[in-house]
């Protein structure tokens, strides 16, 4: 019964895709029988995205990490509400489960009665009795689920489950002792599981969650949920958070880093960022950090544009670094932004590519003022004075620029985690020492 019951809810979906795609999908709905509408209405896997299912494998926490809106409340309710007897894609049933958010009132309003809690995904006749002063679901079948808060760890000493449900657990108030005490507590049945979902943060408890044996991890971005959200919501959200610290956390589901010793932090550099730079500009740099090689696997090309504002601050205006096949590619790619940005000046390091640099962007675009620079210390030691600019709050980004800002809150006297070149960071520090740190060329007021 479970085997046809699930490929029904299979052939069903199929259809549902297949028709919306031909612009039929109101066809048929209307050629479905009252059965079929309500096998529609309550069988989860019909509507569930990839990332709301329960992952494959012998996994004994499923770590969901995603955006806001992104369906993990929802996925979390099903998964208990299957795990409970109403639901046919979980396997065994569970007898006893822990519900564990940031507060009890976070249990109430969000994972028992919450537009996509326990409550509103079960149908009428198969929803559980909730007792809100006990915190307390129960089903017909016997199964029970208690609420609990991440403010009161002792509260888990003596309960014992066979499954539990975790939700927001990188905000939880005492984290480490709430989650450490249902693990003792997970002691029921055949196969203990435990679902995990929340807006990532990298808090210890999900580093140490991520590395852990036993667990699967899935992803999902705000996006992939847009179907569901208020129309209008994630062009507006996204217009304005789209490549920040806090977008990508929260709208993206990452999870975003700082390493201890780097030069940067992303707290700063969140603090320094504006909306745009200031029109007009002194003067504006377009620095090159060219690969040691070319092809597939060569590092990137880093290409920069800074500005230097009648205040004296300096702006970072586009990251157009590219990994290019052939230095033509990245020649055309500086030489555009050049002309777009109605740059001065346009920096290269010679270190890698000698006089080739130069004759490549001159072959190029002859109109295009080439300044070389050498460099005669090691990347940390001309990185550093460049950082002292931005924690004197001198350096803006006008915009985000992800991938450079990673590089940025990952360099360290060792260089990148990764061990890979710091190519983005590179060119903004030539950049930045050609407009503050260097000998300056009279400069020339226009705006951009």
């Amino acid at each position: 019964m479970e085997t046809t019951t699930t490929s029904c809810a299979a052939n069903l979906r199929n259809a549902l895709i297949a028709c919306a795609q031909a612009g039929q999908l109101e066809a048929l709905l209307e050629s479905l029988s009252r059965a079929e509408i309500e096998l529609l209405l309550h069988e989860w896997p019909v509507f569930a995205h990839d990332h709301q299912m329960p992952p494959e494998g012998a996994w004994t926490l499923w770590l969901l990490m995603g955006g806001r809106g992104a369906g993990k409340t929802r996925a979390g309710a099903e998964w208990v509400r299957a795990a409970a007897g109403g639901g046919r894609h979980e396997g065994a049933r569970a007898g006893r489960i822990a519900l564990i958010g940031e507060t009890y009132a976070d249990v109430r309003e969000v994972m028992v009665e919450g537009v996509s809690g326990l409550l509103a995904v079960h149908p009428k006749s198969g929803r559980p009795r909730w007792s809100p002063t006990r915190r307390r679901l129960e089903w017909d079948n016997g199964v029970v689920a208690q609420g609990f808060s991440s403010e009161d760890p002792e509260a888990l000493r003596g309960p014992q489950f066979d499954l539990a449900w975790c939700d927001e657990l990188a905000k939880w108030r005492y984290a480490e002792e709430t989650f450490d005490m249902l693990q003792f507590g997970l002691r029921l049945g055949q196969k203990p599981r435990q679902l995990v979902t929340t807006t990532p943060r990298p808090v210890p408890l999900i580093k140490r969650l991520l590395g852990q044996p036993g667990t699967a991890v899935t992803h999902a971005p705000t996006r992939a949920n847009a179907y569901n959200l208020a129309p209008g919501f994630l062009e507006r959200i996204v217009s304005r958070y789209a490549g920040t610290r806090l977008g990508r956390q929260e709208l993206d589901g990452e999870l975003i880093e700082d390493r201890p010793d780097a030069l940067w932090s992303r707290h700063a550099l969140e603090a320094g960022r504006v909306e745009r730079a200031p029109c007009p500009l002194r003067r504006i740099v377009i620095a090159v950090d060219p690969p040691a090689s070319s092809g597939r696997h060569s590092d990137a090309c880093g290409i920069v544009a800074v500005g230097l504002g009648e205040d004296g601050q300096a702006y970072v205006l586009a990251d157009r670094s590219r990994r290019a096949v052939k230095p033509a590619d990245w020649a055309a790619i500086a030489i555009g932004l050049w002309h777009g940005l109605d740059a001065d000046c346009l920096v290269a390091e010679v270190n890698q590519g000698g006089e080739m640099v130069s004759e490549v962007i001159r072959g190029a675009d002859p109109s295009v003022p080439v300044k070389t620079v050498r460099a005669t210390r090691g990347k940390f030691s001309r990185a550093e004075p460049v950082a002292m600019l931005y924690d004197q709050g001198r350096i803006h980004h006008a915009g985000a620029f992800p991938e450079l800002e990673d590089e940025m809150a990952d360099f360290g006297p060792a260089g990148l985690s990764s061990g890979r070149s710091p190519d983005r960071l590179d060119a903004l520090v030539w950049a930045v020492t050609e407009l503050m740190l260097g000998p300056r060329a009279e400069p020339r007021v226009r705006g951009l």
